[in-house]
């Protein structure tokens, strides 16, 4: 019988975003190919240390113990620029850190992302960012994860995801305004639009899926009180009111929910983020992530007019 992925939460994480690869990418851009090769053979059985998605990935996967038997609610893949032989390594540190992942692409010099619509993956985390950029420009939702130092407690179960809203879970036609009109023209046009919901953005569906794992909770806990709920999912925005309206609305029409909303209207993000402590943190604006990646685990989605580049 084949393993269906079409009522799962699929997450594709490249190694770059799942393992600190600092030393192995300078061995790689420093020395070439050939002597990576040989440096991955030589440290086969040394263990790869967790990186910034890494404390994000454990806790998803550990929301496999609400699953019915042989049929768990999340699935990871890797996605990986490796070839089989120097991914050995990576498959190896994967075990050694106890996670349960056994499915891998690896693709010599290239990046699998293309495969994501055929795994029915809703998100795909990589450090490599121009990889992330070519999966949105596809339509894909792909995010950057930056190099954010973050002090994991092993101790804490909770999963703490959170989003930015304009360019992540909505698209970017009302920032469009804002960065043409200024925040008065984006503040009118927000309030005439209040009750028309946002088209969807790239992470849209992702949280959809993580609202399916929140709802198995529910029922968990009423078979048993005792069960203390895992996941948490919150959206901080540059938004305040009067603009606060439309997403809610849009939220509510998409058929997706968040436990917590903060419409910051300015301050700075990265203070909140202290205090909340999300295990990962999604936003479409580099300027804002400046701030949250001291101390969150934080990815960039490249996505709408703020985030071409020009060459």
């Amino acid at each position: 019988m084949s393993y269906e992925l079409a009522n799962r939460l699929v997450v594709g994480v490249a190694s770059s975003a799942l393992f600190d690869l600092t030393e192995s990418d300078a061995v790689f851009r420093e020395e070439g190919e050939e002597t990576y090769r040989a440096y991955q053979k030589e440290n086969l059985d040394e263990r790869l240390q967790p990186g910034a998605a890494f404390p994000f990935i454990r806790r998803l996967l550990s929301l496999n113990d609400l699953s019915r038997e042989n049929d768990p609610l999340v699935e990871v893949i890797i996605l990986s620029r490796n070839d089989p032989d120097t991914g050995l390594r990576v498959m190896r540190s994967i075990q050694s850190h106890g996670l349960p992942i056994s499915r891998a692409i690896f693709m010599q010099g290239r990046s699998p992302y293309k495969f994501m619509p055929a795994l029915n993956m809703s998100l795909f985390l990589s450090a490599n960012e121009d990889d992330v950029r070519e999966a949105v420009a596809m339509g894909l939702p792909a995010g950057h994860v930056l190099d954010s130092p973050y002090a994991d407690d092993t101790q804490d179960q909770d999963l703490r995801i959170a989003f930015d809203f304009d360019g992540v879970l909505a698209n970017d036609a009302s920032e469009q305004v804002y960065q043409a009109d200024g925040i008065e023209g984006f503040r009118a046009h927000e309030v005439r639009n209040a009750a028309t919901p946002h088209d969807p953005g790239l992470l849209r569906d992702f949280l959809a899926n993580v609202n399916r794992i929140q709802r198995r909770e529910e029922a968990q806990r009423q078979i048993d009180p005792g069960y203390k709920n895992r996941v948490h999912v919150s959206i901080v925005t540059a938004r305040n009111a009067p603009t606060h309206e439309r997403p809610v609305m849009s939220l509510k029409e998409w058929g997706v929910t968040v436990n917590d909303a903060f419409f910051l209207g300015g301050i700075e993000k990265g203070a909140v983020m202290e205090v909340l402590n999300p295990h990962i943190f999604f936003d479409d604006q580099v300027s804002h992530l400046e701030s949250t990646s001291r101390t969150t685990p934080s990815v960039h989605i490249p996505f709408g007019k703020i985030n071409e580049q020009v060459s």
